[in-house]
């Protein structure tokens, strides 16, 4: 979004004229409390979690209260029993935006009625999903909106005490939130006696390492208790026992922003929204090879063809449209010809994909779906916390094998021995880290294997990626303009101005730098076979 103060900004420092009509119609407009977004790109998106983002001031409370924050806290401490807090968000059917989607209101509901002397609240901030920066954004652009939901649902359970692990590569988000809990607490509305009804709640803050296993609950809390993040067995229900063997709550930073507004508003208005079994809206990274990046937005149900297209103007660059990858290295790679499919918990699930924390990769003709996969299992293999044999071993196994096969090393009986792995990581790791990670194999050999069969069988890379199984190759249309030997690192290509160009092929390292700045595209990456 493009303010005026921003083009004012950018006027004065560049001292060049701001071309408005490239600037486009899209536009968000205040209206007392409400946000009404405008343009193709805004359209068709609700912002429920999102609402206050690029809207106020995060560093200011005022601002946020302005906008109706902590009114939610103040009807529910005034108002409301703890009891009927957990029936509201129950009857919302608010689910966990951080990956499996479990109910939120059952979740909440398992603590209040355990009994126990100390119980806790953990907003989960540990987004660690590549190209994922839906969480950041919320707390470095809302963060009262977190405070307000964690406190409303420590009411809820009979917690006293919240905890926000966040990752120490977010500094901002970590700034922001040490400048919104020590606004609320000068405000009354964290710590004691808030809103003079009794209720003491307090929030600290605690840096995670970067490490992908500590987005798993127990091994989050393993951290906080301050020992390696590994998980732990499922004995218990996290809500029995969990941190320091207490009860807890762990909800993710997109689930407790939903909360206040649901109890503001009620949960027949967040039922409306969304469809009957998955209400409300969610936030996505729309990245990867779409026209229009970024965050966004959109009511449950909203199928893939509207987000990417419709909002996200399809492949970038007018290249084809070949897939989505949804739900982080741990999701499954949905093909064009299920584009229709809507984004919802039961649907992705139904193709062998994961809402997870909101990741949406875009890919194009040019993406092999053989690569795309070992680019998962390499960040997979990379995180294992390495706890399980299953996952230690089963993913680096995993790994070799499709890098043998996108080396064109790959043998008969590979495809086989792929799905059999995939089947005992699944079934056999101990969290659902390592039962996910094989979910890109899974569904690109399920929706792709006649590229997998290309790679093995006839040393072929369709999509001419695999540099293994490719040349690049100057044909006579050269214009001899020489900017593919500029652009050259390794200078294996040689030739006189308005002539036809040669690569030496013992020099080439297959880069494709030649190829992305040739204006004419007489360069072409060809099967070595």
């Amino acid at each position: 979004m493009m303010t005026l103060e921003k083009m004012d900004i950018i006027r004065e420092n560049l001292k060049t004229p701001i071309i408005d009509r490239l600037l486009g119609e899209d536009k968000v407009v205040i209206k007392g409390e409400d946000v009404v977004l405008k343009g193709k790109f805004y359209e068709k998106q609700l912002r429920i979690a999102l609402k206050n983002c690029d809207i106020i001031d995060p560093t200011n409370i005022e601002e946020y209260i302005a906008f109706g924050g902590y009114r939610a806290l103040y009807k529910a401490l005034t108002s409301m029993e703890p009891g009927h807090v957990v029936e509201e968000i129950k009857a919302s059917l608010l689910r966990g935006r951080g990956g499996a989607g479990f109910p939120t209101g059952k979740k909440w509901e398992e603590a209040y009625k355990f009994q126990a002397d100390k119980k806790y609240m953990i907003c989960n901030a540990d987004e660690g999903d590549p190209g994922a920066f839906m969480d950041r954004s919320i707390l470095e652009k809302d963060p009262h909106s977190v405070l307000e939901g964690m406190a409303l649902g420590g009411y809820a359970i009979g917690s006293d005490q919240g905890y926000i692990y966040v990752r120490a590569e977010y500094p901002m988000a970590v700034k922001r939130l040490e400048i919104a809990i020590a606004q609320a607490k000068e405000y009354g509305l964290l710590g004691e006696n808030i809103f003079g009804t009794g209720f003491n709640f307090d929030i600290e803050l605690r840096l995670g390492s970067g490490a992908f296993v500590c987005g798993e609950g127990t091994a989050l809390m393993e951290s906080i208790e301050g020992r390696r993040g590994m998980p732990r067995p499922k004995l218990h229900r996290t809500a029995h026992v969990g941190l320091w063997g207490k009860p807890t709550i762990i909800n993710n930073v997109e689930t407790l922003a939903n909360v206040p507004i649901i109890m503001d508003k009620g949960a027949p208005w967040f039922r409306g929204i969304g469809t009957e079994e998955s209400p409300g809206t969610k936030v996505f990274a729309l990245v990867g090879k779409v026209e229009n990046a970024g965050l966004v937005e959109v009511p449950m149900g909203m199928t893939l063809r509207e987000i990417i297209f419709d909002i996200g103007g399809g492949a970038a660059n007018g290249r084809k449209y070949k897939a989505v990858q949804t739900g982080g290295p741990s999701g499954g790679c949905i093909p064009a010809d299920l584009i229709d499919t809507p984004v919802d918990y039961e649907s992705l699930g139904k193709i062998w994909s994961i809402m997870g924390s909101g990741g949406m990769v875009v890919m194009d003709e040019d993406t092999c779906m053989v690569d795309i996969a070992k680019f998962f299992l390499d960040f997979s293999v990379e995180e294992s916390c390495g706890k399980c044999v299953p996952c230690r071993e089963g993913t680096k196994r995993l790994y070799e094998i499709l890098d043998k096969i996108t080396k064109g090393e790959g043998e008969e009986g590979d495809i086989e021995k792929l799905e059999k792995l995939c089947e005992t990581v699944t079934s056999t790791s101990l969290c659902g880290l390592g039962q996910t990670a094989p979910n890109p194999v899974i569904t690109t050999l399920k929706y792709y294997r006649d590229e997998y069969e290309a790679h093995i069988r006839d040393k072929k890379c369709p999509a001419k990626s695999c540099k293994a199984l490719i040349t690049f190759f100057i044909e006579d249309s050269c214009i001899g303009c020489t900017r593919c030997a500029k652009a050259c690192p390794v200078g294996a290509i040689t030739g006189k101005v308005k002539e036809r160009h040669v690569i030496d092929q013992s020099l080439c390292i297959k880069c494709g730098a030649c190829h992305d700045v040739c204006p004419v595209k007489p360069i072409k990456a060809v099967s070595i076979s």
